[in-house]
């Protein structure tokens, strides 16, 4: 069958600079989708987008659907006529259903359940080009599109208004209308730098006579262009230009023909923290800042231009005229700020209400005061600092810098605390209260700041869960979620032993009343906490079976947790480990029947085989030997010598009954077993491996 390559371009006013990239990958994969729906095959899809346009080419499309062979079945004969022999009700129905007037166009065929109504029709795929019109609108219906707008009289919705849409399919432009308009050739350039319609010669010159129109289309392409000239710009003025992710993503999409410029800004703005200078350049302005060679802030700026002035001294003068007023903002704030002492603000947090049934910040500043003084001697911290750390940790969030850039809260906090004259760890402490901000981000480093950021979190769970508003599926406006996980990767990374269940209970007794009565608000939260940790080993491609060995056991330290799993996970793949695995289980299912609390220790005078004995032996041996190593913390070392207990008890099973009639045999055996099993589950329940 026939192939051509389809070009499609969706012309509008300039797109959301934030969502651009999203939306071009949404538009690649709802039109692939839409082909496959159609089985309209085709070799590959790439996707463009500038500011004004969203263009997908799709390489060796099908020309026209292959014809489809129909077979349906209907009713069978005794149900699809009367006695009469008058065709029933199921009969008509399944004719209409086959776009047929009578049932005498069906047939009958034979199957296994007797004779059967059918329809047979060899359908003729359609033609690419009259599909192609449903097709692109019902993509661009499935866009992600927070809000749709109309514009004019037209009914069509789209994020933006749409003036043009380009289609080329092989060699011309199929005749086809699309939201409204009609399909043609067409596109237009840049803005600026071009004038009039451009028509396409074919889909292979698209990009260059773009190019040549001072459109480039292609997102990485100018991505990596603008990457390219900051780089050289920032090296021929002296500096390191700091390239962040997210407004290289926004910058790419604000423009079709990037051109970098270098400004400055006065040296005296320099005595304002470096993080209020670089908020102002890159949230405001979509500036990159540069550095000098020690990791300083330089007093320069690039901007990305989406045009090539003849005069760039005048566009570097207007952003230098823009960014002025922001950064003496900044200054002006900072300075204003200055001027009280930070704990100056404290009041002003009895006006804050943190949430309306746990009261204000100044309730959670003592809260967390009091929680971060019991954490503080399992983190080598002092408690004096913690407690000072945190009666000063939101302080900041009421000064004008902060009021004015809220993700600097801490950052600030931790200057102001500094210029009173605080100490370097209580300062430090202030900002790292915030540590991890994010999913493998950055942790605390100092003991005063660790201490702080579990209080702050702990807080903050066992307070909202005692008001009985734990993070739904889609609802978690207090980031839960990331606040339990903040608490596992600070403990894990940081070699902390902190058991949950008196932390959860510490910091539920802080709180005057809670309606969550204290034991089941402690057992939600850690199961909360748990789960998020399950998910976590998860990533990290550990298997559910080894994390629900591990759980069995019912450790509330996470930091043991994560040792035990990385252990047990290790031994999983060892030789030794799927047939320990199924004795254990074979352990475990005798046992779930038994009481075994009842059972007394195991009496050797009782045996009657060797195997007892041996099962003996080497429980006691092994026991020793497992209890050294769980001293020294290496459970590694303990799931090895647990090993030893393999052969012991595969004989103990082919030599006994352990289900004897004789009532103190059968507790005799039960007791061995109970001790087999109690000795495995000091590091896990192993017979959870496997399945």
């Amino acid at each position: 069958m026939s192939h051509s390559d389809l070009l499609i371009e969706i012309g509008t006013e300039e797109l959301p600079p934030k969502s651009l990239d999203k939306l071009r990958l949404a538009f690649e994969k709802e039109l692939c989708s839409q082909f496959g729906h159609h089985r309209l095959e085709f070799s590959s899809s790439k996707s463009f987008a500038s500011p004004r346009r969203l263009t997908v080419v799709i390489e060796s499309l099908l020309e026209a659907q292959a014809d489809e062979k129909i077979e349906l079945m209907g009713p069978n004969k005794s149900a699809a006529f009367d006695d009469q022999g008058a065709p029933t009700q199921a009969a008509l129905g399944f004719a209409r259903k086959c776009g047929v007037e009578d049932v005498s166009e069906l047939a009958f065929v034979e199957t296994k359940k007797g004779e059967r109504l059918a329809y047979s029709e060899n359908r003729k795929g359609q033609q690419t080009e009259t599909l192609l019109a449903g097709i692109i609108e019902t993509a661009l219906s499935k866009l992600p599109i927070a809000k749709r707008m109309r514009w004019g009289s037209s009914r069509q919705e789209f994020v933006r208004p749409i003036h043009w849409v380009l289609l080329l399919f092989g060699d011309k432009t199929p005749d086809a209308e699309v939201m409204g308009l009609k399909a043609s050739n067409k596109t237009l350039g840049h803005r600026f730098h071009s004038q009039g319609w451009i028509e396409i010669q074919s889909i292979s010159s698209y990009e260059q006579q773009l190019l040549e129109a001072n459109v480039m289309v292609d997102m990485e392409k100018r991505r990596d262009l603008i990457i390219e000239q900051v780089e050289t710009l920032a090296k021929t003025s002296g500096g390191t230009a700091v390239i962040s992710p997210g407004i290289l993503q926004e910058v790419t999409a604000l423009v079709e023909w990037p051109v970098a410029l270098c400004g400055r800004f006065d040296q005296s703005f320099l005595d304002v923290p470096e993080e209020a200078l670089i908020s102002s350049m890159g949230e405001h302005q979509k500036y990159f800042h540069l550095l000098d060679s020690k990791g300083k802030l330089l007093p320069s700026f690039i901007t990305i231009s989406n045009i090539e002035s003849t005069d760039p001294e005048r566009v570097v003068d207007g952003n230098e005229r823009v960014i002025r007023p922001r950064l003496a903002d900044a200054k002006f704030f900072y300075e204003t700020d200055l001027k009280k002492p930070l704990d100056s603000y404290k009041s002003k947090l009895e006006e804050i209400v943190f949430q309306a049934d746990l009261g204000t910040l100044s309730e959670k500043s003592t809260r967390v005061a009091k929680l971060g003084a019991y954490l503080s001697e399992r983190c080598g911290a002092n408690a004096a600092d913690v407690a000072r750390a945190a009666e000063l940790a939101k302080c900041d969030l009421v000064t004008d810098m902060v009021q004015e850039f809220d993700h600097l809260q801490g950052t600030m906090g931790r200057y102001y605390a500094a210029a009173m004259g605080e100490s370097a760890e209580v300062a430090e402490a202030i900002y790292e209260q915030y540590l991890p901000k994010q999913a493998g981000g950055v942790l605390p480093k100092t003991p005063t700041g660790i201490a702080l950021a579990l209080a702050e979190r702990l807080d903050s769970l066992t307070g909202i869960f005692g008001i009985d508003q734990a993070p739904t599926g889609s609802r978690d406006p207090f980031a839960l979620r990331r606040a339990s996980l903040g608490v596992l990767n600070i403990l894990v990374e940081n070699n902390i032993a902190l058991d949950l269940n008196e932390a959860i209970g510490e910091a539920y007794d802080n709180y005057p009343k809670l309606p969550v009565p204290r034991d089941e608000l402690i057992k939600n939260v850690l199961a909360y906490m748990i789960d998020r940790f399950r998910a976590w080993f998860e990533d990290e491609g550990v298997s559910v079976e080894v994390f629900r060995a591990v759980r069995r056991v019912e450790e509330n330290n996470p930091y043991e947790i994560y040792r035990r799993v990385q252990a047990v996970q290790s031994f999983s793949q060892s030789e030794s480990a799927a047939s320990l695995a199924e004795t254990n289980k074979r352990v475990a299912n005798i046992l779930a029947k038994q009481d075994i609390s009842a059972l007394a220790e195991p009496d050797s005078k009782l045996f009657e085989d060797d195997s007892e004995k041996q099962l003996l032996e080497a429980l006691n041996k092994t026991k020793n030997q497992v209890t050294d190593s769980l001293a020294k913390g290496d459970f590694a070392a303990a799931l090895t010598e647990m090993s030893a207990l393999q052969n012991p008890l595969e004989k103990f099973f082919d030599s006994v009954m352990v289900m004897a009639e004789d009532e103190s045999l059968r507790h005799n055996r039960l007791a061995l077993l109970s001790q087999v099993r109690a000795l495995v589950l000091q590091v896990a329940d192993l017979s959870e491996l496997g399945g």
